[in-house]
């Protein structure tokens, strides 16, 4: 991997991290056209999601503080609340990182048909996100729970991970003012330990990449991840997901079409 295919790769990163178009679907492409090992990458792959949950925290450091400083009142308040959906939240992916990591990681194979198919998934969702028309409500712990379920569907590549909690949130009738932030806060946690987990189990090939390479790609995927998480809630308020829709049906097919 060169430079430039590292700036692209974090570009790439930390755009689709937040934008509703699956980043792993679109890193799997962008490595197959370069004919990017995906063993070799495997390090930058870690590093560029770690800038990403940076850039979360950047956007919403002022929330996560006044959550973790609310819940360590150890009492039933606001902040306790929303923590204890969070929580929930992270259930269905935990089950499916423990049960299923060998079946996930085997997906991650640059088999372009598969992840084109799985754009059109996530097309799917965001279209039917848009035409769905519920009363909106604040998020509930059931809630909570079944967006949960649709981030442990979105841990195979091209579906979407905003997209599909978003979408969900937005199908059984969530506030499109809190959807967008529990998507981008509940993903943390999960994140972070899924990274720790890679790079202290000793899977991860610390040669695998320069460590300019790696630093290329790390400062590129925050700052485009972050300004990237800012537009997404603007986007999800105004009601603008069905054209990622369109990009998604269109990336999808040229995937499946030109594999």
């Amino acid at each position: 991997m060169n430079w430039f295919e590292a700036l692209v790769l974090g570009l790439i990163q930390g755009l689709t991290e937040f934008l509703p178009v699956s980043s792993s679907g679109h890193l799997e492409i962008a490595k197959s056209l370069f004919g990017v090992d995906p063993d070799a990458s495997f390090y930058f792959t870690v590093a560029v999601h770690g800038a990403t949950v940076l850039s979360t925290i950047a956007v919403f450091w002022k929330e996560i503080i006044s959550l973790v400083t609310g819940s360590l009142k150890f009492k039933m308040n606001e902040e306790s609340t929303y923590m204890i959906k969070i929580l929930i939240s992270m259930i269905p992916v935990g089950i499916a990182g423990v049960l299923l990591k060998d079946p996930i990681e085997s997906l991650f194979n640059g088999n372009l048909v598969f992840i084109g198919l799985m754009l059109l998934v996530t097309s799917v969702l965001l279209a039917a996100a848009h035409f769905i028309k519920r009363r909106e409500r604040s998020i509930g712990y059931i809630d909570a729970f079944i967006i949960g379920i649709a981030q442990a569907i979105a841990v195979i590549p091209g579906i979407s991970r905003s997209g599909s909690t978003i979408a969900t949130g937005l199908m059984i009738g969530n506030k499109k003012s809190e959807i967008a932030r529990f998507s981008f806060l509940m993903v943390l946690v999960p994140v972070i330990g899924a990274n720790l987990l890679e790079i202290f189990s000793g899977d991860v090939n610390m040669n695998s990449a320069g460590w300019g390479i790696v630093l290329i790609g790390f400062v590129t995927a925050f700052f485009s991840g972050y300004f990237a998480c800012r537009w997404m809630i603007t986007l999800v308020k105004r009601s603008k997901l069905i054209w990622f829709s369109v990009y998604c049906a269109i990336i999808g097919l040229l995937s499946v079409l030109l594999s």
